[in-house]
This record gives structure tokens, sequence and C-alpha cells, in this order.
């Protein structure tokens, strides 16, 4: 060997160990380096922070979201000695950030960097960091506190005007009613000597003859009445009757049991709008979070843990379906409805409600659906699934009589009555708990009940929902369930999971056997006080059991309150809300009649219309169009799209269309 192929020899190794090193570790000046005239563009949601360096080394910039729970910083820029570098970070939660030396390591070296600072930055913000070298200490750096250079506006205004504009047209209908009942206008128009305009003078004979024959037709009609012993018809009935809805409405109810079976002695049936109202606004908020909610994080989803508006709204709906069925069911048996027509009936719902679910998880592909990635889980496939099991059940023991209404415990009998059906269904939440925190998952610890991905520090990052998640994943496969869950975005998890999935269909049974519950206290009970008084109760004490789980904490409690899990907790908090929101609406529309439910009480009508309807047509004009991503320009269009499909509901009450299935 040559004396120049001796020295070249040791530049060859140093240089493949550069390479090396380069490709393992990465090359951070170039990865992260940031360029101090790239400016990021203004966006919703974000603000720009500028770390202005004054050291004579390079320093990096980590970051992480308070959200993210239990993930480590993450490098978000690297910075080079003496010169700027502006950021644009999430103003939705709280952000932490630290500015430290070292390059090379995974997680941030304490040693002569800034402390971690904990901050909640104003959407569209300019922030300024100075950093320089202690005066006292080379080796060490020191950080200003975070100056913000800008006054943004608050970017909440846009809900406040909205909220002053739903006020004020609300005032207005209120004044317009009261006015037309107490014939407000008519006085106006008298004193501005308008009479014409009150009683037009064309076809004034033809009129008054009218009159006569319509005076004189009632007459004979009473009279007829009245001699053959038959109390006056209701002249309400017809538009206001109740249509049978698929998710278990009422129609020609009875809210009291009772084995005499004479016209005498029959109680009066009686039909509360209430129940329709709380569904109908369930819905309305449904397709208002579904259509962007304007943006707003607290409109969408909770990423993992922890509720948000939009995670209302579901399992409201379920309980809702659980307190009309339990109308439904005692109505048809009084009929004398045969069990096996009722559980037909029961099964052809839920296989319609599990079809058209398929097709809302197809609508509005421009492409022709792939079968072998078809999502098979959803919103109605749940409510499908959740129906059946809890209609079959309850129409086991439903109760045509009560004939134990006047004995000593008969103030518990809703109870009492069902309590084979109270064992069933907590031995399906004994059976979710046992799966959830007995079952072994491979790579994962028992009862894992986190996102995956970043959270707890990587360590379980393909154990995304635990046992729930693990199920679908082996039943389902990867490809026939939700691959991009809410979790995703905070967490950056790398496995599918589905907040549908089957293990969460236990708990909503349960939700729904608690909505049940509801219904047969206003069945069995029929004065305002035991109503209330029962409601608040069981409100109150579901609250207190499901804020004992979770420790009363977001994230370290033993059974957190988590929507994409349907935990114990978050099912038992959400019934609780459930049972007071109802007894209120009861309360205003049904008792104090203070409120006719309006505009709710009209989507609530017709539920399955308008859900499909703002499902399919989601992205169709009118409904939805492009605008600029702002919270003012976003807002105003999901509002009116949701307003949309409450203008249906209303103009189909009006032609008494009632869809039902």
């Amino acid at each position: 060997m040559s004396s120049c192929d001796k020295m070249a020899a040791p530049s060859v190794v140093v240089l493949l160990i550069s390479v090396i090193v380069t490709i393992v570790y990465g090359n951070p000046e170039d990865d992260l380096l940031c360029s101090s005239t790239a400016i990021p563009l203004d966006k919703m949601d974000r603000a720009k922070l500028t770390i202005i360096s004054k050291v004579p080394d390079n320093i990096i910039l980590w970051t992480q979201s308070t959200e993210c729970h239990g993930c480590k910083l993450k490098k978000t820029a690297g910075i080079q000695k003496n010169t700027n570098c502006t950021v644009s970070l999430d103003t939705r939660w709280k952000m932490q950030y630290q500015i430290t030396f070292d390059f090379n390591k995974t997680h941030p070296s304490q040693e002569g960097s800034c402390p971690q600072v904990t901050e909640k930055l104003d959407e569209y913000g300019v922030y300024y960091i100075y950093v320089q070298q202690n005066p006292h200490n080379d080796s060490v750096m020191k950080c200003d506190t975070a100056l913000r250079m800008n006054m943004p506006a608050d970017s909440n205004i846009p809900i406040y005007v909205a909220m002053g504009i739903f006020v004020g047209v609300a005032l207005l209908y209120v004044f317009a009613i009261n006015c037309h009942r107490r014939h407000w206008w008519n006085r106006v128009l008298l004193s501005a000597g308008a009479e014409r305009l009150i009683d037009p003078p064309h076809n004034e004979s033809k009129e008054e003859g009218e009159v006569i024959k319509e005076k004189k037709t009632e007459g004979r009609g009473r009279s007829l009445r009245r001699r053959s012993g038959h109390p006056r018809e209701s002249q309400t009935k017809g538009r206001h009757a109740y249509a049978s809805q698929d998710l278990g409405s009422m129609q020609n109810m009875n809210t009291n049991i009772n084995p005499v079976d004479n016209e005498v002695s029959r109680p009066k049936k009686e039909r509360l709008k209430s129940l329709d109202t709380f569904r109908g606004l369930s819905l309305v908020i449904m397709c208002f979070v579904n259509y962007g909610g304007g943006g707003y994080w607290f409109f969408a989803h909770s990423d993992w843990n922890g509720i948000t508006v939009a995670d209302l709204v579901f399992p409201w709906f379920v309980f809702i379906m659980g307190t009309s069925m339990a109308y439904s069911y005692s109505s048809l048996l009084q009929k004398c409805v045969p069990k096996w027509k009722i559980f037909l009936k029961i099964f052809k719902r839920s296989c319609i409600l599990f079809v058209l679910g398929l097709i809302v998880n197809t609508a509005g592909g421009h492409s022709p659906v792939s079968l072998p990635h078809l999502r098979i889980p959803g919103v109605l496939q749940r409510f499908a699934l959740t129906y059946l099991v809890t209609a079959s059940v309850h129409l086991l023991f439903v109760r045509e009589t009560d004939i134990h209404m006047h004995s000593y415990w008969s103030r518990a009998r809703d109870i009492l009555y069902y309590w084979p059906e109270w064992m069933i269904h907590l031995t399906l939440v004994a059976l979710h708990c046992a799966l959830t925190f007995g079952l072994d998952v491979p790579n994962c610890p028992k009862g894992y009940l986190g996102p995956g991905g970043e959270a707890d520090k990587g360590k379980y990052s393909n154990c995304t929902g635990g046992a729930a998640g693990y199920i679908d994943r082996q039943v389902l496969g990867d490809t026939h369930i939700y691959n991009s869950p809410t979790c995703k975005e905070i967490y950056n998890t790398k496995v599918p999971y589905d907040p549908e999935g089957i293990l969460g269909t236990l708990t909503s049974c349960f939700m729904c056997f608690l909505g049940l519950q509801a219904g047969k206290i206003l069945i069995y009970f029929n004065d305002v006080r035991g109503r209330v008084v029962r409601f608040l109760c069981w409100g109150f004490v579901l609250c207190l059991v499901a804020a004992i789980l979770c420790k009363f904490n977001k994230d370290d409690g033993w059974i957190p309150i988590n929507k994409n899990l349907w935990s114990l907790s978050f099912v038992m908090c959400l019934a609780g809300m459930a049972f007071i929101v109802l007894i209120l609406c009861y309360l205003f529309i049904d008792v104090w009649k203070i409120w006719n439910g309006a505009p709710f009480y009209y989507p609530g009508m017709n539920s399955i219309v308008i859900y499909m309807g703002h499902e399919v047509l989601h992205n169709a004009f009118p409904v939805k169009w492009a605008v600029s991503p702002t919270h003012a320009a976003l807002l105003p269009m999901n509002l009116w799209g949701t307003a949309f499909w409450v203008f249906v509901a209303v103009f189909l009450y009006c032609k008494k269309v009632f869809v039902a299935i």
C-alpha cells in the first residue's frame, strides 16, 4: 500500500463516521434551522413568537401544548447565534416552552438553559423573547419574559355578537306573540284610526252569513254532545300530535298505567313537548358542531379526556331515545299489540338505522366506495345497536298495568318493578369494566386508558384506547375503523381508533337505560313535585359518582371522563346533566308554559330527516361555501347552515310531514 493510500484511509473512516452520525442523529442545523427572513403567516388559533438571540452559540426552542398530557417537549426550531427566529404556536390551550443550548438531545437539558415557561398566548398575538448570556456566567443564558407587542382583538367577539343577535330575535319573537295574543296590534290600529285594516269591508255580507251558519251548526253539535253524554273534543288535535319517531318518540302517550280500562276512570293522556324540545336541542347543537362550530376548539370534540360542547349531544340523544322508549312500548302494549310484533319493529328499526349509518359513512365522496376500506362503526350504527339491546331487554319486563300504585313501596316502584332489567344492565357495565381493566393487550399495560402516541413520554405509542381500540382492530380490522381520531392532532397517534367502537356500545346501552329510567318516572308519577325531586336527585347523584370516579380531575382519575372511550364516568356525568336539563325543559315548557320549545321543538319532531340531511349535504350549497379561515367568517356560515335545517324542520311541521322509520 502506498503512502497516499495510508493517509487517505483515516479520512475515509472519518467521513463514514460523520455520515453515520448525521443519519442517526440528524443534522439539527439543517432540520430545525430557523430562517430569520421566513415569517409565518397569520392563522386562526395561532400566535407568533419571535426569539431574539444575543447568545454567541446556537440554541433550540422546545414547545408542547398542555393539552398533550404526559407528553415531552418537542424540538420546534433551531436558532443560530445572534439571529432572530419567528415561529407559530397554538393558542387554543396553554403552551409550554423552553430554550436550551444542546441540539443532539431528545429532551431539553436543564444545564445553562432558561427555565420552562407555561403561558396562554392570545390568538394573532405577536410575542418577543430576548435571549442573552448571563453577565455573571457565560455558560448560562438569560431569557426575558415573553413580551406581547400588539393588542389582538378578543377571538370570542363573534360569539358575543351571535348571542346578542339571538337574544334580540328571541325577545322580538316573544314581544310579537304577546302583542298578538293580547290584541295590542288591534288597539294600535284603532288608536290610529285604521279600523278598516282590522275588519276589511269587502265580502262583508258573505262573511256574516258564514258566521251565522257556523254558530248554528256549532250549537246543534254542542246540544247533541250534551245529550249523548260525550265530552267536547280538543280542537288542538292534529298538528301537535306526536309522530312515531325512528328513535322511540311518543304517540298517544299515557303518563300513568292504570288497570281500570273504562272511559270514565282512564287518565287523561299527556303530551310532553319538553321531550321533543330536548331531542331537538341536541340535534341542533349536533348540526352546529358537525359543521365546524365557527372553528372554536370548545365546539369541537375533546382530543381525549374532558368534555366540550360537542361531546354533549350524542349521549343526550341516546338518553332521550330511552326516555321516549318508555312511553312508546307501554302505549303499544295497552293497545294489545303482541310482544313479538313489537320486537320485529325494534329489529327492523335497528337494521334501517345501521344501513343509514353506512350511507352517512360513504356520503360526500367523489369516487366509488372502496369496500375493503369501508368504515363500519358510526353514530347511527351505535344508535342501532344501543336501541336493539336496550329496547329488547325492556320489552321483556315492561308492565301493562300499575297494580302496586298504592303499596307502601310505591314511591320506588319505577325501580323495583324493573329490578331484573337493572341487573342485566349492571352486568353489561361490569363486563365493560372487566374488559377495559382486565384484557391483555400486547405491549400495553392492563387497564390502559390513554391515547397512545406521544402520551406517557411515548412509552405506549401503539396502545391508543387500550382494550377498546384493541378489540376494534382485532374484530373489524384497521381498514374498517376510523383512521383519524381526534387525539391524532395533539398526540400524534399512529394506530387507528374509532370512538363509536364495539366496547363503548355497552356503556351507551347503560346511558339509554338511564334515559329509560327518566321515562319510567314520568309514567309512574304524575305530580310535578315528585318528578322534579326524582330528576334532580338522579342528576346530582350521577354527576357526583362521575366526579368521584375521575377524582375531580381531568386526566389523573381512576376512570377519566372520556367521550372517545365512552367511559363509565363520562356516561354517568352526561346522564346526570341530561336529567337536570330535561327537568328544566319540563318545567319551562309543560308546567309553567313560559316557553313553547321553539325553535328546537320542530327539529325534534323530524329528527331522522334533519340528521340525514345535514350529514349528507354538509358540503353542499346553500349550507356551506368557501370563506376565509377566521372565526368571524366561519361562525356566521356554520350558524346559517344550522338555521337552514331548523327552517326545513319548521316547514315540514307546518305541512304536517313527519317522517318515521
